[in-house]
């Protein structure tokens, strides 16, 4: 196997002992390596279920999803990463197309796009639309910053090789994250490709995101990007 096409799945987790054993399942189907990143701040069994089938885990220092993916990019040494959230909104068996533009050589980073692909959890509430109000306003900027085409610039279902994702230097702690990873890569002049994937509703729960209390993150996120 090229070890430069090495898939490393990792899977960011907070209190989802619910859904976690069937999403690592369907992972591993497609990935050669697996990672869970668990939050410190996780209170059910979780850890106990991950510890059970194997898998090796992370623990970040509680401070959001953004940390959890840093310090998997960290501890990645080569390779693809491949992130998906542990709520089953993602479909996992669109990780083939997600990874084959990295593996053929056509991009740097790959997102799987709910604005191509749709979205069950982005329609239905004030919230929600809000949500995706926010995420096309930060798509629109960064494309008109950096003259490009993006329509996705938040879902968290991406991959992206490893060399690229550590000489990114990300610094965001939270969901903001993955518009620091678009406007860096653009930055650095990597080449970012979409492809449609539709998002789901998360099986249990609720999102962990509140515009309310976070929404200033993101536009901070993108003001010191631009």
């Amino acid at each position: 196997m090229n070890k430069q096409n090495k898939v490393v799945a990792v899977i960011s987790a907070k209190n989802e002992g619910r859904t976690i054993k069937e999403i690592i399942r369907g992972v591993k189907k497609y990935s050669d390596e697996l990672i869970v990143v668990l939050s410190k701040k996780s209170t059910d069994n979780t850890k106990e279920i991950v510890t059970s089938l194997g898998v090796k885990i992370l623990v970040d220092n509680g401070k959001g999803k953004g940390e959890g993916m840093r310090l998997a990019i960290k501890h990645i040494k080569e390779g693809i990463i491949l992130f998906i959230d542990a709520d089953g909104s993602h479909i996992i068996k669109d990780i083939p197309k997600i990874v084959k533009p990295i593996k053929e050589g056509k991009a740097d980073m790959v997102i799987g796009s709910r604005m191509l692909g749709g979205s069950m959890e982005l329609h239905g509430t004030f919230s929600k639309l809000m949500r995706l109000f926010l995420s096309m306003c930060i798509a629109q900027i960064i494309n008109w910053r950096f003259n490009k085409n993006i329509a996705d610039t938040q879902n968290g279902f991406r991959a992206i090789r490893v060399d690229v994702a550590k000489k990114l230097k990300l610094k965001s702690n939270k969901f903001d994250i993955e518009t620091e990873m678009c406007m860096k890569c653009y930055k650095k002049k990597y080449k970012i490709l979409e492809v449609p994937s539709m998002e789901l509703e998360r099986k249990y729960g609720i999102s962990g995101i509140s515009l309310f209390k976070e929404g200033w993150i993101y536009v901070w996120r993108v003001i010191i990007n631009l």
